[in-house]
């Protein structure tokens, strides 16, 4: 059986896929104990909470394309992982990049930031709990982001 940093990484890693597919009831699904902050000091609005909220938030932000695709490739790296497995909880940051190509835009990185998660063990398995993400510089969003 994998390790608990590894079965972690996997849910980093899956979210990742699931957005670059277009597949964002399957981003939800990952939060259905969770929650995307949009920003930890941020008013109630910006917190997506549960699967049905999440899925809508990547509905409305997120520009999907004739295959169904953002046409992007979300890449997290460096994960540092923080396992507590008496509570059942851990604490990873890590950074992303995501690169974009579409008909009209060179393959380019449109925005990178930090993840900052918390995530919580529920009959066993490892589900995220909290999300923040921290944009720390963006390129042309405009064919990537819907506002």
């Amino acid at each position: 059986m994998p390790d608990t940093a590894r079965l972690i990484e996997n849910l980093l890693y899956t979210y990742a896929e699931r957005i670059d597919a277009g597949d964002f009831a399957g981003v939800g699904q990952l939060f259905t104990h969770g929650r995307i902050l949009g920003r930890p000091d941020g008013p109630p609005e910006t917190v997506f909470a549960g699967s049905e909220r999440v899925r809508e938030l990547y509905e409305r932000s997120t520009r999907r394309y004739d295959d169904g695709t953002p046409r992007t490739k979300h890449l997290t790296a460096n994960p540092i992982i923080e396992v507590d497995e008496y509570a059942g909880t851990a604490t990873c940051r890590s950074s992303f990049c995501v690169l974009q190509a579409t008909a009209s835009l060179p393959l380019q990185v449109v925005i990178t930031g930090r993840y900052l998660d918390t995530f919580h063990r529920l009959d066993g398995a490892w589900w995220f709990g909290d999300r923040t993400m921290v944009v720390e510089q963006t390129g042309d969003l405009r064919q990537h982001l819907l506002f």
